[in-house]
């Protein structure tokens, strides 16, 4: 007995509008997420540099790029909460490290 291949299924409309839709969705959600993910680098940069001055004003534009991730959906709201948390505690543990070399 010889196997016949089945063709495949011609797809609906909606499973085709629903594939664009997801397509535009995750690109951008990837670039949202990358821009994002640039701004923690610079910061983490600056912090790695100990300019502590510029990533204490940079601070609020990280938080607000995190927030507008959030609010995209491109990432859940408590992983934005994780990120500005750490990043806000590497910040204050650098500026504790500096006022004790320089208070000694």
């Amino acid at each position: 007995m010889s196997q016949l291949k089945k063709s495949p299924k011609k797809k609906s409309k909606s499973v085709l509008k629903r594939e664009r839709q997801s397509l535009k969705r995750r690109e951008r959600n990837r670039q949202n997420k990358s821009k994002m993910r640039t701004f923690i680098k610079k910061f983490r940069e600056m912090l790695q540099k100990k300019s502590i001055d510029e990533a204490q004003k940079f601070m609020p534009k990280l938080v607000k790029e995190i927030d507008k991730t959030v609010k995209k959906g491109a990432i859940h709201w408590k992983t934005g909460a994780r990120y500005k948390s750490r990043l806000t505690d590497a910040l204050n543990k650098l500026l504790k490290e500096t006022t004790q070399t320089s208070g000694n």
